[in-house]
């Protein structure tokens, strides 16, 4: 049924058949950060601390994030193209081996928490307090990261036989989990951000359980064996094909994070203006998450179709994946600049004095400017989606190193220095995001006259 479907209905309906519940389920993904923050950033006294904390191992999160994204999205282009070709063992050995690599990614994230959590910290503030706070957070959500890790491989496993629905039920259903918790754990029980913690990975377990439940129970017709998760070097060279350079663009959000941290450094306003980047991170997080929803429907929905052969279908969806992915981030700009205000007010509850008053406007503030950017930003990840379904590793990852660090932050260290830092250094992002697309537009052209034509 699902490989019916996805070669034989229209497109543009299947964008947004398959690719609404992954645009929801990855801005869910997103709200578990968002969520913790506002939780966090009222706990009174403690909040801006606490706030700054989350904000400098945020980078960590990430890339556990990044390395379980790139795999899955290798995963995802070899299992839809294995679908789309009916290669039964083929298909076999791509489960097995995705089950090993996110064991893999487990054990390195679990070194990580035990031994490496306090020098993170320590590398980039020398509060005591911070570090204390931070490190607790951290060692909670590597050492515990299997729920995490565990469902980034097995959505892919949903997502790529076109059960996208049940994916989103999952994650939704994890994200639930850790709101409710968070209340719970933070205010009645006081448990501080280590509360905040406990709730984020009890919820990734949640989503992880029934993403299990759903594959093994739905996706009969797509099996693995216990000898199929015994490494297999060809099949993990060909789902790193892909996935490296879709785990490097992931890295990239790191990176981008840790090195613009240190950019705002340079301002007097340290404190204000990296506090306020961690809560603008996670808010642009919703946006940035619903362009790569649309994005991996291209990546499952091209590589089937390249699978089949099917070259009216192939333009189709390029053409409508950019198209769709755009008015996305419309409705998003519309709704950030329409309530910006409110958005910013809830980072600010309880908050007092002056001090409240320059978070909620430096909130507003970021809001406002960054947004703008994000309608070019769907353009470039839009490429990189239909890019990554051919296979393509160097382009993709050009793209992403262009809008996340050579394009950005030249443009964020010429506004820091200036008087008026705390306004100039919002307009680094949608600039370099701009002059990204245009270069991404230029990389489409090029590969469709070589691939397609």
């Amino acid at each position: 049924m699902n490989e019916n479907k996805m070669a034989s209905k229209s497109i543009r309906k299947l964008i947004w058949v398959m690719g609404l519940p992954m645009v929801f389920s990855m801005v869910l993904q997103a709200l578990y950060n968002v969520v913790d923050t506002i939780f966090v950033i009222n706990m009174g006294s403690d909040g801006i601390k606490a706030n700054l904390a989350l904000t400098y191992v945020f980078p960590v999160q990430i890339f556990m994030i990044a390395l379980g994204v790139g795999t899955g999205i290798g995963i995802n282009a070899l299992l839809s193209r294995a679908v789309g070709e009916d290669d039964k063992k083929k298909i076999g050995l791509t489960l097995g081996n995705g089950i090993f690599l996110g064991s893999v990614i487990y054990l390195l994230f679990l070194f990580f928490g035990l031994f490496l959590s306090n020098w993170f910290l320590s590398i980039q503030t020398t509060d005591e307090e911070i570090i204390r706070i931070g490190s607790d957070y951290l060692r909670i959500v590597t050492i515990l990261s299997f729920g995490s890790v565990g469902f980034t491989i097995y959505e892919r496993f949903l997502q790529a036989t076109g059960k996208t629905v049940h994916s989103t039920i999952a994650q939704l259903s994890g994200a639930l989990t850790n709101i409710v918790l968070d209340y719970i754990f933070i205010y009645p029980l006081n448990l501080g951000v280590t509360g905040a913690a406990y709730a984020t990975v009890i919820g990734q377990f949640v989503s992880l359980l029934l993403a299990l439940i759903f594959h093994y129970t739905l996706n009969k017709g797509v099996k693995h064996t216990l000898k199929d998760i015994v490494p297999n070097g060809k099949i993990i060279g060909s789902i790193y094909k892909v996935g490296w350079a879709a785990t490097l663009m992931q890295g990239l959000l790191s990176i981008n994070m840790f090195v613009m941290v240190k950019v705002f450094s340079i301002s007097p306003d340290v404190e204000l203006i990296n506090g306020t980047y961690g809560i603008y991170y996670k808010i642009q997080q919703i946006a940035l998450f619903s362009c790569f929803g649309l994005s991996n429907t291209i990546i499952s929905l091209l590589a089937f179709n390249i699978g089949l052969g099917d070259k009216n279908r192939i333009k189709e969806c390029m053409k409508y994946g950019i198209i769709d992915t755009v008015l996305v981030s419309i409705i998003i700009i519309l709704i950030f600049e329409a309530f910006a205000g409110p958005i910013a007010n809830l980072f600010g509850l309880t908050a007092t004095g002056d001090n409240k008053n320059q978070i909620i406007d430096l909130c507003k503030t970021s809001i406002r400017i960054s947004s703008i950017g994000y309608v070019f930003m769907a353009i470039s990840i839009a490429i990189q989606g239909i890019l990554q379904a051919y296979r393509k590793s160097f382009t993709p990852l050009i793209i992403s190193l262009l809008r996340l660090i050579a394009l950005l932050v030249p443009f964020a260290l010429i506004f820091v220095y200036q008087d008026n830092a705390k306004t100039l250094v919002w307009w680094a992002f949608p600039i370099a995001e701009f002059l990204t697309s245009i270069i991404s537009i230029v990389i489409l052209v090029k590969h469709k006259k070589r691939s397609i034509e």
